[in-house]
C-alpha cells in the first residue's frame, strides 16, 4: 500500500493531503526507473571490473595451469634440443669417421619448411605468437629426430658390415707357430726352384712336417677344394667377401669341402707336397679384388711386433722359393 503524504497549509493552519497530478506521478517513475538501471548498470560494471565469477576464476586457473605447462614444455624442448646436438655432433665426428663416410650436412640436418604457411590455422589468438612458436620448434625437433633416426639405422648397417668385414678379412698364419719350420720364401721375385730362372711369387712358403693342419684366415666361404689348378696341386680358395680371396695349396688333404662356409681359425687342410712343390710345404696367397698382395700384411692377429719383425726380414730376402 503507498504511503500517504501531507504538507502543513499555514494559511489554514492545518495539515493538507499531497495530491500528485498524473503527469508527476509518471515523471517520477520514469525517474525511479532510470536511476534504478543506471545503478544496476554500474554495479554490474564494477563487479566485472573487479570480481570474478567461479566460472572467470576456473578459467583463470585453468589458463595459468595451462602456462605453467607450456613453460615446463619448452624447458624440455630446450634439453631435447641439447641432447640431440650432442648425438649429431658424436655422429658425424665419431660413428661416420670411424666408418669413413660423409658426415650428414648442417643445411640438411637444421632445414626449415618451405611452401604454404602450416601455422595459419593458429592465428588470430591471443597467445598466438606463443602457440605458433612452440609449434614450430616441436616440428623442427621432429625433423631433425627423423634425419638422425635415418643416420642412425644407416651407422648400424655400417657397424654390421665393418664387424662382418673385421672377421672376414685374413689375419693369422694359416700354420700356427709352433708347428712351423721355418717361413721359406716371401711375396716377391725369387728363384725358380725347377727353372733357377727369376720370377715373381706370389705368396709365402711356409716349410712344416706333412700333415701339420691348416687354417683359414679369415670367415668365407670355401670357392674350391680341388687339384684341378696347374701348379697348385691339391688347394683351397676362400672367398672372404668384400674383395678378399686366400688361395692355400699343395695340401695333402683337404678338411672341407666347396661351399662350405668356414670361419677363422677352422681346420681346412693339412700340409703336403703335391703339384708343382719341391719339399713339404704351403703356398699361401691372400687376394684382393682380383689381384695377389703381399699376405705378409695380414698376419696383425697372432704374431708379437718382435715375431713381425723377423718374419718381414726373412721375407724379404731373395731366395729360392719351394714352388
Amino acid at each position: 500500500m503507498a504511503k500517504v503524504k501531507y504538507y502543513y497549509d499555514s494559511e489554514t493552519l492545518s495539515y493538507r493531503k499531497i495530491e500528485l497530478r498524473r503527469r508527476d506521478k509518471f515523471k517520477n517513475t520514469l525517474v525511479f526507473l532510470a536511476s534504478s538501471a543506471l545503478f544496476g548498470a554500474l554495479i554490474v560494471l564494477i563487479s566485472y571490473q573487479f570480481i570474478e565469477s567461479p566460472k572467470e576464476k576456473a578459467q583463470k586457473r585453468e589458463l595459468d595451469n595451462m602456462m605453467l605447462r607450456y613453460e615446463l614444455l619448452d624447458k624440455k624442448m630446450s634439453q631435447a634440443e641439447k641432447v640431440l646436438e650432442n648425438i649429431q655432433q658424436r655422429d658425424n665426428d665419431i660413428y661416420r669417421m670411424y666408418f669413413e663416410v660423409n658426415p650428414i650436412p648442417e643445411e640438411q640436418r637444421k632445414a626449415g619448411f618451405g611452401g604454404v604457411n602450416r601455422y595459419k590455422s593458429l592465428e588470430g589468438f591471443e597467445n598466438s605468437d606463443m602457440i605458433i612458436d612452440a609449434t614450430k620448434n616441436m616440428d623442427i625437433l621432429a625433423k631433425q629426430l627423423y634425419v638422425q633416426s635415418k643416420s642412425l639405422d644407416e651407422i648400424i648397417n655400417l657397424a654390421e658390415d665393418k664387424e662382418k668385414l673385421l672377421a672376414s678379412i685374413p689375419a693369422i698364419q694359416p700354420i700356427k707357430k709352433e708347428d712351423l719350420t721355418r717361413m721359406a720364401s716371401g711375396y716377391g721375385w725369387r728363384s725358380d726352384p725347377f727353372t733357377k730362372a727369376r720370377k715373381m711369387h706370389r705368396g709365402m712358403d711356409f716349410t712344416a712336417p706333412k700333415g701339420v693342419p691348416i687354417y683359414a684366415t679369415g670367415n668365407g666361404i670355401v670357392k674350391r677344394a680341388d687339384n684341378g689348378a696347374s701348379g697348385f696341386g691339391n688347394h683351397v680358395r676362400i672367398d672372404h667377401g668384400f674383395g678378399y680371396v686366400t688361395l692355400y695349396a699343395h695340401l695333402s688333404k683337404y678338411n672341407v669341402k666347396r661351399g662350405q662356409r668356414v670361419k677363422r681359425g677352422d681346420l681346412i687342410g693339412f700340409v703336403g707336397s703335391t703339384g708343382r712343390s719341391m719339399a713339404p710345404h704351403l703356398h699361401y696367397e691372400v687376394h684382393k679384388d682380383g689381384k695377389p698382395i703381399n699376405p705378409i700384411n695380414f698376419y696383425y692377429g697372432n704374431l708379437t711386433p718382435e715375431e713381425f719383425k723377423q718374419m718381414l726380414k726373412a721375407a724379404s730376402q731373395e731366395n729360392q722359393s719351394f714352388d
